[in-house]
């Protein structure tokens, strides 16, 4: 004996016995609407059959009318709804009256292998292998055949009607449809169709059993199957194996079952068996169930414990980001060498009609079907599908994108939004080549980014050197008084009134003299009549607001950038309320260059896959924070590449304003910039 065994000794050794008699016979029956100490043992049981394949029971259980909790009248009311006011052989309350119940078993468990019922007698165990494992719930039964009973005399009462004015039947003509065989696909379909599954489960024929109350002499007589009627001594009499072959005994390793389980209905999803599967298998699952779904309600279906990161990084392989909210991608839900069950459309023009639909849905909130149609040439069945699946539809808007956009998930998972906007672009580029249209074809109506009044780049390149020229001396000043560490010099244009302070104007450009290239930052004139437009683009002070609060957050942005978050926004706007009115690319310039940010020309390289709107960079120039410094730093550096390592960053800082710790170098880096193999660029200008 090994000296560990000293500290556990055996108390007492028991014989096990197998009994085999009860063996494919034994059901464990579970009532879980009903307390264990409340049994049916002392109910009178009226009836009693099994279905054997199916595993399924039902019993008749008779109810008692005298006891001070039955309502009469309730039970007299469901018996005249179920059987009427007429006394036939087939009713199913006699007494006129609800004097039993049913109850209807469904299976608790699939696999019974491990389960047993087992008895201790004299020192013995006897086990016998349970067959199933079926719950007893109230069957409603009733209230369908009293649903049946009012839809037969409402027919009745419509037939009787009608049938005083009919006359003799006119001879119709009749179209004669031949169907076509059945594909394999088809016929898989039919037999995995819940139709199909009730169908079969109705041909088995019930089975009558005669029950016996649990003091029946019967029954007693039953119970004595429960023991092990007769022992085998040719057996092993002693257990010969070794503790490892034992143990792989009472435990054996799962092995895949053989038989095909029953196939469900496609709607209809077990969270208790999808929570045992991989996390990508069980995103991809969710997803092809719910098409459409925000992510924070996708991290509450999923199990508890699991890791944001890791479902951000699975959500990616099978969905895509639109207005914030996740949608299953196309060849999930249509995958290769599959057609559409309604017109037979191969997989892969399904795929491109439906990413054509979501792609729309990344720049407007509502769709009409016919005009998706007529671009993408599907039959009207299949197109309706694509937007039941993410819409719903709206009384003279069409149809409108299900969920709200979630603007705090595309601030929280920046990185994400901004590699799903690539993806976009990626699609966009196809589906333009396949269906031949530009992204301007499909600006709406009621565009959240019309036409602006044009001018030309020479105008405004002329009023930004007039303006800067007007203002350079005094300027140029402020900037000496603020390097000699002098007090700030105030430039009055016109006589202010006692406790009244001017503004500082951060508009113009820097002049050359600041160690920045004149017209590398903010070569871009200020908005209202100074530029040349007309007073319908001056940004209002809404959406002044919103520009400020959104570089607040983000520091640096792509003009690309800042007309999605914009768009998030005003689709985040109840309808009817948007207090902004027309907003050009021209008044979002012009609201950032307002807003204390100044655009930053960064050098792009010349075979650059970024566009025009990605190429415009805005970054965040004035706050009042002593960090202004180094951010300015940082933006002057990239005037002349668009990308620097970490190290030159650190050199830099550390050239201008003496020792800057991790801390501050990591928050600029964060705020500004993202990474990729080991390069830094600023966010939104990657270029793979």
């Amino acid at each position: 004996m090994a000296s560990g065994d000293d500290d556990d000794p055996i108390i007492e050794e028991i014989d096990v016995y197998l009994a085999k008699s009860l063996a494919e016979k034994l059901y464990l029956l579970q009532y879980p609407v009903r307390p264990s100490t409340m049994t049916y043992d002392d109910v009178n049981l009226l009836a009693a059959k099994i279905k054997p394949k199916q595993q399924r029971v039902e019993l008749q259980m008779a109810m008692d009318t005298k006891s001070p909790n039955y309502c009469r009248s309730k039970g007299e009311q469901i018996a005249l709804n179920v059987d009427g006011t007429g006394y036939e052989e087939n009713n199913t309350y006699s007494v006129k009256m609800m004097d039993n119940q049913t109850f209807s078993s469904i299976q608790a468990t699939t696999n019974t292998s491990r389960y047993a019922a087992a008895i201790f007698r004299k020192g013995e165990l006897h086990v016998t292998p349970l067959t199933g494992i079926l719950q007893m719930r109230p069957s409603f039964v009733y209230l369908d055949k009293a649903d049946n009973k009012t839809r037969e005399r409402e027919a009745a009462n419509e037939g009787g009607d009608s049938s005083q004015d009919e006359g003799e039947e006119e001879a119709k003509a009749i179209s004669v449809r031949f169907a076509r065989p059945e594909s394999e696909q088809a016929r898989q379909r039919r037999i995995q169709s819940y139709e199909f599954l009730q169908k079969k489960q109705a041909e088995e024929p019930w089975i009558h059993l005669q029950y016996h109350g649990i003091k029946d002499g019967r029954s007693e007589h039953e119970r004595q199957y429960l023991f092990c009627q007769r022992v085998d001594t040719s057996d092993n009499s002693e257990l010969v194996k070794t503790p490892k072959e034992y143990l792989t005994m009472l435990m054996p390793p799962l092995a895949e079952e053989k038989f095909v389980k029953p196939v469900g209905p496609s709607n209809v999803l077990s969270m208790a068996q999808l929570r045992t599967l991989p996390l990508g298998e069980q995103i991809k699952t969710l997803m092809k169930n719910v098409k459409v779904i925000q992510f924070a309600s996708l991290m509450g279906l999923l199990a508890s414990g699991s890791d944001s990161v890791s479902v951000l990084r699975c959500i990616q392989q099978v969905a895509l980001l639109v207005q914030g909210n996740w949608v299953v991608k196309s060849d999930v839900l249509y995958p290769k060498n599959t057609c559409s069950p309604h017109s037979g459309v191969p997989a892969d023009v399904l795929c491109r009609g439906r990413d054509f639909v979501m792609w729309r849905y990344t720049l407007e909130r509502s769709l009409m079907r016919k005009e998706v149609t007529a671009m993408i040439k599907l039959p009207p069945e299949d197109v309706k599908d694509f937007l039941e699946q993410v819409a719903v539809p709206r009384v003279n808007r069409g149809w409108e994108f299900l969920l709200p956009a979630d603007v705090d998930f595309v601030k929280k998972h920046a990185d994400v939004a901004q590699r799903q906007q690539m993806l976009w672009l990626g699609i966009q580029s196809k589906l333009e080549k396949v269906f031949n249209f530009s992204k301007e074809d499909f600006l709406p109506k009621n565009s959240l980014l019309p036409e602006p009044v044009h001018i030309s780049g020479e105008q405004r390149l002329k009023l930004a050197q007039d303006r800067a020229q007007e203002k350079q001396a005094a300027l140029q000043m402020d900037l000496n008084a603020k390097r000699a560490g002098s007090a700030k010099v105030r430039i009055k244009q016109e006589p202010l009134s006692d406790g009244e302070t001017e503004p500082m104007d951060v508009s113009p450009p820097l002049p050359s003299s600041s160690g920045i290239p004149n017209g590398s930052l903010n070569g871009y004139p200020g908005a209202g009549h100074a530029n040349g437009g007309s007073p319908s683009n001056v940004p209002s002070p809404e959406l002044l607001d919103f520009v400020t609060k959104t570089f607040g957050n983000n520091p640096v942005l792509t003009l690309n950038e800042l007309k999605r978050l914009f768009s998030l926004h005003l689709a985040s706007i109840p309808a009817g309320h948007t207090p902004f009115g027309p907003v050009s690319d021209h008044m979002l310039q012009d609201a950032a260059l307002l807003s204390r940010c100044k655009q930053i020309m960064v050098p792009f390289p010349a075979l650059t896959t970024a566009s025009a709107d990605e190429q415009k960079v805005f970054g965040l120039w004035e706050t009042g924070e002593d960090f202004d410094k180094h951010r300015r730093l940082l933006y002057e550096m990239f005037t002349k590449t668009y990308r620097v390592r970490r190290s030159a960053v650190q050199a830099r800082l550390s050239e201008e304003f003496g020792d800057v710790s991790k801390t501050d170098l990591d928050r600029l880096l964060k705020e500004c910039c993202s990474s990729y193999a080991g390069m830094w660029y600023l966010k939104g200008t990657i270029q793979s």
